[in-house]
């Protein structure tokens, strides 16, 4: 059985060891299995030496690399070195009389804090999971690389996540009926939309995040989309003003790049990746961890999604956890907002439980899951292999879960329709919560401390301000926004009494942030500035200034990307707007 990576006389599951030192499971094959491991997988404790090994176990320099690294320490996954401790060998299939006898196996003491050591690997797995594929042996690897689907973003994305920046995923479960056992469910030939979809934005420092729900049959436009056909010419799929968000995938051949754009004019946040998962990613998923936990605060019987479930807590999987996911006429008002509730309150505890000692800790669920996982979702071409989920994994990982919020986007019905099946976006509500995303500002309270960097930016908005008339300030265009210099100049001397000011055009280049910056001397004014228009603190940069047209010192104000318009805060709220819908991840909600 070499093709699939065990020994005839192995246990399967014992093949996969946990490496307490690096939280990764490690494919554990006799010496003589002799395989080599890809760049970045760890390889079998015993295989044949790969070229250039010294004795004792340590490589020496291949052409054109750095002493002491190679692609595995890269990655975080290289075996141990000569002289560290080494992961325990494999078990073999053997009797076991003294279990028959009534006997107990003597168990190894546990290590402390095994779970900590593996929670920073696998934590982040709002993204279905799919980090754990890469746990090892070159076979294994290549297996599950064949079993990614992926598809182009068609440039509708950043070109791929970065460590040093925040993460946004858009998830999207797709009602396409493709997939073994699925056809019963009714529209079996339809090219499928857009039936559940979720932006998960992830702080740059990885402090909090916010999954936000976009309501599939919120009424919205849906710009051109550009899109690579098979034979790799681009054709451009006309935009749609005034329909359902669910037509953004799959009607006219729009593909998740298309999803992936209408989102982001929707929100104005730019997307890195997406994962499309279809009915069988929520089956297959639940029965890899041997159910999800749910609670319901009424019985449901619903005819539509096949629920049946009493009042109080379950543990559904497979085509239970289906049901739950897909059922809206017995919860709620029986409409996609509520069944956005259930699907939120699935989800928060299906990542508890993926986050647990009991997932974490067995090597076959973590299989099962890598399976499921690269089987059932299609990926964005960025990301389409194991090693790069992996990565992205490690950055999600660092999250703590009590800092992640499922938010719903405010809505209200639709005002152009007598009987009320669609919603339009609350504008009001909407533009506070996606500036608050694109600020990495966290709807839940997050406990960290402030470096010293922070609080002296903060401090810049402190202290006395000078009189509005006595600001003066040169103010450049660098928002790529036509016009936005002078509707500024217009508002401060029309509505703020700041005469002493003027605008000078465009900038040099276009910034993604306003700036100000002034001298040491012209704090008392940068302070009004800000106060007026509603800057944040590190917007204000202290230590430069120029001279106007007269001769004399004035601030330099250039507008960035992130300008609204005039008399329009630039500061993001401190706190989610009232009536907003969401959900804490590590708090168990029962459906009503």
């Amino acid at each position: 059985m070499a093709g699939d990576g065990r020994a005839d006389d192995i246990d399967p599951a014992d093949q996969w060891v946990l490496n307490p030192q690096t939280g990764d499971y490690e494919l554990r094959l006799s010496p003589s299995a002799g395989q080599s491991a890809p760049p970045g997988v760890p390889g079998p404790r015993g295989a044949a030496p790969r070229p250039g090994t010294r004795p004792g176990g340590r490589r020496s320099r291949e052409p054109g690399r750095e002493p002491g690294r190679d692609q595995g320490r890269e990655h975080g996954t290289g075996s141990r070195e000569h002289g560290r401790e080494q992961v325990p060998g494999q078990r073999r299939r053997r009797a076991q009389p003294e279990a028959a006898a009534g006997g107990r196996r003597k168990q190894r003491p546990k290590k402390k804090n095994t779970g900590k050591k593996i929670a920073m690997w696998s934590g982040g797995t709002v993204a279905f999971v799919v980090v754990v594929a890469s746990v090892g042996g070159y076979l294994y690897y290549q297996h599950l690389n064949d079993n990614i689907t992926s598809v182009s973003d068609d440039g509708a994305g950043t070109g791929g996540f970065s460590k040093d920046r925040a993460i946004n995923i858009l998830l999207v479960g797709t009602d396409k009926r493709s997939g073994k056992g699925n056809a019963g469910y009714g529209d079996e030939g339809s090219a499928g939309h857009a039936d559940t979809t979720l932006l998960l934005h992830v702080s740059k420092d990885r402090s909090n995040a916010t999954a936000l729900s976009i309501p599939r049959d919120m009424i919205t436009d849906i710009p051109d989309c550009p899109t690579k056909q098979d034979d790799g010419s681009t054709k451009v799929i006309p935009g749609s003003q005034g329909v359902r968000f669910n037509e953004s995938l799959g009607q006219s051949d729009r593909t998740p790049s298309c999803t992936m754009r209408t989102v982001t004019k929707i929100t104005g946040i730019k997307l890195d990746h997406f994962m499309v998962a279809d009915f069988n990613a929520v089956k297959t998923l639940s029965s890899a961890v041997d159910g999800v936990d749910v609670c319901l605060a009424k019985d449901i019987d619903d005819p539509k999604s096949h629920l049946k479930l009493s009042k109080g807590k379950h543990t559904i999987e497979g085509e239970e956890a289906l049901a739950f996911v897909r059922t809206r006429h017995s919860v709620g008002t029986g409409g996609d907002l509520s069944r956005i509730e259930l699907q939120q309150q699935f989800l928060s505890s299906l990542m508890r439980k993926l986050k647990s000692g009991g997932t974490l800790t067995s090597p076959k669920k973590m299989i099962s899951l890598a399976e499921a996982g690269t089987k059932a979702l299609t990926v964005d071409s960025k990301i389409a292999d194991i090693m790069k989920l992996r990565d992205l994994g490690m950055e999600l990982g660092k999250l703590d879960m009590k800092n992640l919020t499922f938010a719903t986007t405010p809505v209200i019905d639709n005002p152009a329709e007598k009987v009320h099946t669609t919603v339009v976006l609350n504008e009001s509500k909407a533009d506070k919560l996606f500036s608050m995303m694109r600020e990495d500002v966290s709807l839940t309270e997050v406990k960290k401390k402030e470096k010293k960097e922070k609080a002296a930016v903060a401090a810049r908005l402190k202290g006395p301000k000078a009189d509005a008339s006595d600001v003066r300030v040169d103010i450049y265009n660098g928002s790529g926004k036509t016009g936005a210099a002078q509707a500024t100049l217009s508002w401060l001397q029309n509505n703020e009494g700041v005469t002493k000011s003027s605008q000078l055009g465009n900038a040099p280049k276009n910034l993604p942030k306003t700036i100000l910056e002034y001298g040491e001397d012209q704090a008392d004014q940068a302070r009004r500035l800000a106060q007026l228009m509603g800057l944040p603190a590190s917007a204000l940069k202290p230590g430069k200034s120029e001279k106007n047209a007269q001769g004399l010192p004035a601030m330099v104000l250039t507008l960035g990307a992130d300008f609204k318009g005039a008399g329009q805060s630039i500061t993001a709220p401190s706190k989610a707007p009232d009536g907003v819908q969401k959900v804490e991840a590590d708090k168990t909600v029962c459906a009503k």
